[in-house]
């Protein structure tokens, strides 16, 4: 039998939902590298006002957004794949070939994204995580948690080791360090004047950039925290919690987020303030507190989706999060055209003089973009368009768009 693509009434709703809610509140972490600096997203002392209500904007956000959503897509990419393995082999279809496809196309997709639009691209890792999922899309749950955990602990020691020995660094390498999260005002107009002006000199400003996050980022830090992370969701899938099938659950996780998962992150956060945000240990030690506490939080986030949906609260809201959850890619990329359009030279020329409440403002008008666009768009065609391409290329075959 030929493998096929799903039709829209095969799909999971709040799977859909899931996905919609979480890329909306991805944004709200994205927002700070299409407005500022790269060092701001990690250091905030290192640009921008933050008194006032900047301050309370960065505290909200990184309390109940920061890799809390993240957290919450990577656990959706683990459960599609079990899903759509256990689809086609049900169905008797091969599903091997067509997943490496999909995952070489994502890889394409990513790199283009990140050298030619947003160096904050998250396909390539998602990409280079997958390659691993799919041998492991038949081992039961609690090998699979435990499996996650060890290899999330695997990326936690990597930067607890480079933090506590900070006395071994030589003087040369703890200086150039410091200066990539702490850039001198020589360094901050480079990149300003970079992002306001022309495509080649954003892209020339880029490159460098983008390359050092694909050789060193990645393999440092967010290949385990991905991977681990992806594995967590195969194991949620199949134990019902990601499709709301475990709604006695929905309280305890809530619970779990409110009471472990912000109080750890508030603490992190606190210590971070209190070295002065050195970049050493704000970077490699005190980061583990929000490292690990946005896994409750994240399951948090889960159970209060599917209690409003359990509970029947916001239905229309519901269906224009599915729709966007339906479209997920095109919605990313959406993202980063809208907010590169308004910040960066190419565009309007925002980048780096609107502050972190007015950022706010903007995530908020995008996501009434995306709300009214994605039902709109899914009322015509059967998919996305990035998603139609990405399927017409994974199956090698040209996918219907419109609606019959």
């Amino acid at each position: 039998m030929k493998l096929k693509p799903l039709e829209p009434n095969q799909r999971i709703e709040s799977l859909d939902v899931l996905r919609g809610f979480a890329l909306l509140g991805i944004l709200v972490m994205n927002i700070k590298t299409f407005a500022m600096i790269g060092a701001a997203y990690f250091f905030p002392t290192s640009f921008g006002d933050l008194t006032g209500a900047n301050l309370f904007v960065w505290w909200t956000a990184d309390l109940l957004a920061n890799r809390k959503f993240m957290t919450i897509f990577s656990f959706l990419f683990g459960a599609g794949v079990v899903l759509q393995g256990a689809r086609s082999e049900g169905a008797n279809q091969s599903f091997a070939g067509m997943y490496y496809r999909r995952l070489f196309w994502l890889l394409l997709m990513g790199l283009a994204h990140a050298y030619l639009l947003w160096e904050g691209d998250i396909l390539v890792t998602y990409a280079l995580c997958g390659v691993l999922l799919y041998p492991l899309r038949k081992v039961r749950p609690g090998r699979l948690v435990a499996l996650g955990l060890v290899i999330l602990a695997v990326g936690s020691a990597l930067s607890l080791a480079g933090g506590l020995t900070e006395h071994l660094w030589e003087t040369e390498q703890l200086e150039e360090f410091r200066a990539d999260w702490q850039p001198s005002p020589e360094v901050v107009e480079a990149e300003l004047a970079a992002k306001r002006g022309s495509w080649l000199a954003e892209i020339r400003f880029r490159f460098p950039h983008v390359l050092e996050f694909h050789l060193v980022v990645i393999p440092w830090y967010l290949f385990w925290r991905g991977l681990g992370v992806m594995l967590l969701g195969m194991a949620l899938f199949k134990w019902g919690v990601l499709q709301g099938r475990r709604p006695g659950l929905n309280y305890l996780w809530i619970v779990l987020g409110v009471l472990v998962g912000l109080p750890l992150t508030a603490l992190g956060a606190f210590r971070q303030f209190a070295s002065g945000w050195d970049p050493v240990p704000a970077f490699m030690l005190d980061s583990q507190f929000g490292y690990w506490a946005s896994l409750p939080v994240a399951l948090g986030w889960v159970g209060l989706v599917h209690l409003c949906l359990e509970k029947g609260w916001l239905r229309g809201l519901a269906g224009r999060l599915a729709a966007i959850g339906r479209t997920a890619l095109s919605n990313y990329l959406l993202q980063t055209i809208l907010c590169t359009t308004l910040f960066y030279g190419r565009g309007f020329g925002l980048f780096g003089s609107v502050s972190r409440i007015g950022q706010m403002g903007v995530v908020v008008g995008v996501w009434f973009v995306q709300l009214w666009l994605a039902p709109w768009w899914l009322a015509r065609f059967q998919y996305g368009p990035v998603e139609w391409l990405w399927r017409s290329l994974s199956y090698w075959q040209r996918q219907a768009m419109r609606r019959k």
